[in-house]
């Protein structure tokens, strides 16, 4: 372990960056607080939300094991969460999952650990985690965790998510962020109760994102996904838990704007709302169990 005064230097490198930024997302539901580090979240994993927040933040993923973690007080722990304590830790890298360039064999980092009822910290020396960071400038051996508690414990199936959700994020046909709704449209069909809606989304990229739901007399309606200006018919609704669905159920806002219908009539707007609230429904809710916020960039 490094003498304790070079561990402080090096948690004010990495201490000067902290700047936090709520959650991004409007169609977010919240589920009962669950602390990294419990044993429900040790055996089941972090949800798919929460796992494509860290790693979509991350350009550096890694498997490490804890060499050395010591207890920062003072002017350095400022801003730590009720209920968490902040270490620097020192920690022998395994596997780089993500990130260009390679890492040093060892690297150090703050990270913010959930405290028990009593206010004691998990021992930390010798875990096997997953950290979720950036790198320091001008640092080789400091990284900065994307949040305070972004270090999850290893298993099999957290590597595993974590690069499939990498992977797909790099694919040339990845769903681009969603940045907002645009304008909407229907039209009636032939027979009562027959329609079409039509919404446009917005996106980071300004590539074309579509929403289309379909009703049809004595049938449930449907809905579907276009991720081109052409909506055929191998368009479909996005599995759960993929990165299609994640861009849509945590960035979506849970009603239309008003905007979107403003050319509609009355009747054509609300049958457009409607199917609209009938596409979030099916997509459910963006459930986030991490309770801090993510380290702005």
């Amino acid at each position: 372990m490094k003498p304790l005064s070079h561990a402080l230097h090096a948690t004010t490198i990495a201490a000067a960056m902290l700047s936090f930024a709520g959650p991004v997302g409007a169609q977010v539901a919240t589920a009962p607080s669950v602390r990294a580090g419990d044993p429900m979240v040790a055996q089941t994993g972090p949800g798919y939300a929460d796992l494509a927040d860290l790693v979509l933040s991350a350009p550096v993923i890694a498997d490490v094991t804890i060499r050395s973690a010591a207890a920062i007080k003072g002017p350095e722990a400022a801003g730590v969460a009720p209920g968490r304590q902040r270490f620097y830790v020192e920690a022998d890298v395994g596997t780089l999952i993500r990130g260009s360039g390679g890492l040093p064999a060892r690297v150090g980092y703050l990270y913010d650990a959930a405290t028990d009822a009593r206010g004691r910290a998990p021992r930390l020396k010798k875990m096997h985690v997953l950290i979720y960071a950036r790198r320091v400038p001008n640092a080789p051996d400091q990284l900065q965790l994307v949040a305070p508690d972004a270090q999850l414990p290893w298993t099999p199936e957290t590597e595993q998510r974590s690069r499939t959700i990498a992977r797909d994020a790099l694919s040339p046909d990845a769903p681009p962020v969603i940045t907002g709704v645009g304008n909407a449209f229907y039209v009636a069909g032939s027979l009562p109760g027959e329609g079409e809606t039509q919404i446009f989304l917005t996106t980071a990229n300004n590539r074309p994102v579509s929403l289309s739901v379909l009703r049809r007399p004595g049938e449930e309606r449907r809905y579907a996904v276009a991720l081109s200006e052409i909506v055929d018919e191998s368009a479909a609704p996005p599995a759960r838990d993929t990165l299609l669905w994640y861009r849509l159920a945590c960035a979506l806002p849970e009603s239309l704007p008003d905007r979107s219908t403003a050319s509609l009539s009355p009747q054509d707007a609300q049958a457009a709302q409607e199917d609209y609230r009938f596409v979030i429904q099916k997509l459910g809710p963006c459930v986030r169990e991490r309770q801090l916020p993510s380290v702005s960039n």
